[in-house]
């Protein structure tokens, strides 16, 4: 039995991310399974930074 994995991010995210830290060449050749760990960690990273900013920019 085999299991997908559902995304938290879009794909759009996801691109826009790889773009700004300069993997998306990349992913463009190799697909999300080509990038290093380091890549996807800091991918994570700058997302969870976006979030936190957006966050505080809305009212409770």
């Amino acid at each position: 039995m085999s299991r997908r994995k559902r995304s938290v991010m879009s794909e759009d995210l996801k691109n826009e991310l790889a773009k700004d830290l300069g993997f998306y060449d990349t992913v463009q050749k190799d697909g999300w399974g080509g990038i290093r760990a380091k890549d996807a960690g800091n991918m994570v990273k700058r997302a969870i930074e976006l979030a936190e900013k957006a966050a505080a920019r809305t009212p409770d």
